[in-house]
């Protein structure tokens, strides 16, 4: 699905880009898409003499579910010292956080296609467990204890 923008990101910045072809939710729920990227991004670092590629301007990019990856990806590298560090990360509208669904982004954007406050959260569903059968909960923000709602609240509020 992103082959054509691949080839232009290629193309226009002089770089070589690796798309890693992850397994699919619902058929193949978390961690199996995770572990698909980590693998393909660990086996391109310790092989980069092979591509020709200069060590220190590895950056990983994603968007969507993909930029959830990348983040992800980005994280569990981070302070590796048997691989190149990356020089940085690229998230487009990045799925991170799924503690609270009704944050401003998330009512100023409700109604504007493609992604819907409810296919968001149907979406994530799909990813984590393979189901949708808790939208509405996540939607009310039940599925979150208040006592972690609140350890959380400095950095996932309205304010």
């Amino acid at each position: 699905s992103h082959e054509r923008v691949c080839q232009y990101m290629a193309e226009e910045s002089d770089s070589l880009v690796v798309s890693v072809g992850y397994r699919l939710a619902p058929e193949h729920k978390y961690p199996a898409a995770y572990e698909d990227c980590l693998s393909a991004t660990l086996h391109f670092l310790q092989h980069l003499q092979h591509y020709a590629v200069d060590p220190t301007r590895i950056t990983v990019c994603g968007d969507s579910a993909g930029g959830n990856l990348a983040a992800a990806v980005s994280q569990s590298l981070a302070g590796r010292a048997d691989l190149p560090r990356l020089r940085a990360q690229i998230l487009l509208y990045p799925g991170l956080q799924a503690l609270d669904f009704n944050l401003p982004s998330y009512q100023q954007n409700r109604g504007v296609p493609l992604l819907f406050q409810e296919t968001a959260v149907y979406c994530s569903l799909l990813y984590v467990q393979g189901d949708a059968s808790d939208v509405e909960e996540l939607l009310e923000g039940s599925h979150v204890p208040p006592d972690l709602r609140l350890k959380y609240s400095k950095w996932v509020s309205p304010d």
